[in-house]
């Protein structure tokens, strides 16, 4: 289809944009990685459309959506920079350029594991709902749908590893439809077989729910390791996963909803889904969860960041100020999470909820904060929080990824304590004790570590 000319390495299109190397290629053309000249040499994505841009119904289409796309700004969506029109030896090209989003898909990071024998853990897949969720709310709000939801159309940021959706749809579909105007082919809905609903793929119908439809599906692939068409029973157009993998009932529950035949029986919104996915005594939190992953995106300062999630809830403590003139947070109050088991180090908050089996988000180091100051209802000491403060300091300088250290200390501390599996932790006095047993398996490994050895 396409009659794309290849644009050879260390060429310049537009004077502007050196090509580096092919990143791909499919039916409407290529992906190169390049660097903006313009931009200090920044790396960035051209997306080829070539064969689509002598259709003016097209054009104007292309103009409208990249429009839309330009507009988008959060931290886990690479930004959109332009719409290039040029010209390839004589045939008019259309270019879509991206920022590069520098990190492993989630298929790639699938196969690695399964080379292991391994598969993504409940925890794990949780996480990357949790992350992802947010991303669909701000999207959607926008009037946008994705509509190419999939392991490989989600890339883990090597420098924070937060998930991003990459290479939206709707882009897509524009140019599928201006081949069937150019071409008289019948027409095509884009989206992914085995990812996509039905009434997405045969009749082009998409909504919010059709993207929480690909969320699921990418959910199960990565728990089973397996492909979608593995998964579903195409006689009885029903689901069948649940023999590859076992999940929590909570999850499994959310799943089945999220992946219903009809899409009115699906959940509306991805907000819906994920005050689903957690214990409702979470839900006064979820908002300033969202919020803190989008305000501390690490690398990308985003101007009029649009806030991703809301709540409904009473404010608690009268809505705690998260970020002050110097963009240093304040502490969340611990009596809300008083029915997580909670360790709070500088700079993150580990959540692990202790009756549904899953681990909330692990979030991006913060900046250190300026003053140790607790707020009211709270007994922390002094010398505790420059405990939480020194093992974080110590996990950083080994370059230790957050989310495996805490896992590890997680794990050496109930296999020390299996007593403890399922105790609630709280500020309280009483606690005390357990939160120093903690602290001190933590710092047991980090002396390990220090040492050469390995977790």
């Amino acid at each position: 289809m396409s009659n794309s000319s290849l644009l050879a390495p260390g060429s310049t299109l537009e004077k502007r944009y050196r090509i580096l190397r092919e990143l791909g290629r499919g039916g409407f053309g290529r992906t190169y990685l390049a660097e903006d000249i313009n931009r200090y040499n920044e790396s960035c994505v051209l997306k080829e459309f070539s064969p689509v841009v002598h259709s003016p119904k097209a054009a104007e289409l292309f103009d409208r959506e990249a429009s839309m796309l330009y507009h988008l700004q959060h931290p886990q969506i690479p930004r959109f920079r332009e719409l290039l029109r040029t010209d390839l030896g004589g045939n008019p090209s259309l270019f879509l350029v991206q920022d590069y989003i520098k990190g492993q898909t989630y298929e790639e990071i699938l196969i690695s594991r399964q080379q292991q024998g391994k598969n993504f853990t409940e925890a794990e897949v949780t996480q990357l709902l949790f992350q992802l969720l947010p991303v669909l709310e701000y999207i959607h709000s926008k009037n946008l749908i994705h509509r190419d939801i999939s392991p490989d159309n989600i890339i883990q940021h090597d420098a924070d590893k937060l998930p991003f959706l990459i290479d939206f749809g709707s882009v897509k579909q524009i140019a599928a439809n201006a081949v069937v105007q150019f071409n008289g082919q019948s027409d095509t809905a884009i989206g992914k077989q085995g990812y996509s609903p039905a009434e997405q793929i045969r009749l082009g119908k998409v909504s919010a729910a059709s993207d929480l439809y690909a969320l699921a599906v990418t959910a199960l692939v990565l728990l089973s390791g397996k492909k979608p068409q593995k998964l579903y029973d195409i006689n009885n157009k029903t689901w069948d996963w649940r023999s590859h993998v076992s999940v929590s009932p909570n999850l499994a529950s959310v799943l089945d909803r999220m992946l219903a035949e009809q899409p009115g029986d699906r959940y509306q919104s991805a907000k819906a889904v994920r005050e689903a996915l957690k214990d409702p005594k979470l839900s006064q939190i979820g908002s300033i969860i969202s919020q803190m992953v989008t305000m501390n995106f690490v690398g990308r300062p985003f101007k009029n960041t649009t806030q991703t999630a809301t709540s409904n809830h009473t404010p608690v403590h009268q809505n705690p100020q998260l970020v002050n003139n110097n963009s240093t947070f304040n502490l969340i109050p611990w009596k809300i999470l008083g029915s997580l088991s909670v360790v709070l180090v500088p700079g993150m908050l580990a959540f692990s909820v202790v009756k549904s089996g899953f681990t909330l988000p692990k979030l991006p180091d913060l900046p250190k904060f300026t003053s140790r100051q607790q707020p009211p209802d709270t007994s922390l000491e002094e010398a505790e929080i420059i405990r939480q403060e020194n093992i974080g300091k110590r996990r950083k300088n080994l370059n230790i990824n957050q989310d495996i250290f805490y896992q590890k200390v997680d794990e050496l501390y109930y296999n020390k304590y299996p007593q403890l599996q399922g105790r609630s932790l709280t500020e309280k006095p009483e606690d005390a004790e357990i939160r120093r047993k903690w602290y001190e398996v933590a710092e047991d490994l980090l002396d390990k570590l220090e040492k050469g050895g390995e977790l």
